[in-house]
């Protein structure tokens, strides 16, 4: 988060703006060969890569954000 930050604060005069997406578990075929993992998402299911893919392109879209974490989780914070 360091490093987004910086890079936020730096290479905002070149138009460049730097967030970071955080997801949670996401069903791919990695959480699909993990059999067992019990859904502790409040959400109650995984997310989907196309839930993350639409933050990335909304954070592409908007010049004015920047240094933000958007956390996709479903509700779940590690800590």
């Amino acid at each position: 988060m360091g490093l987004m930050h910086y890079y936020a604060q730096h290479l905002i005069s070149e138009g460049i703006t730097a967030n970071a997406i955080p997801p949670a578990l996401i069903d791919t075929d990695i959480i699909a060969a993990l059999s067992g993992i019990p859904i502790t998402i409040p959400i109650g299911r995984f997310g989907t890569p196309e839930e993350v893919a639409e933050v990335a392109v909304m954070l592409a879209c908007n010049g004015y954000i920047t240094g933000q974490t958007i956390n996709v989780n479903g509700g779940l914070y590690l800590a």
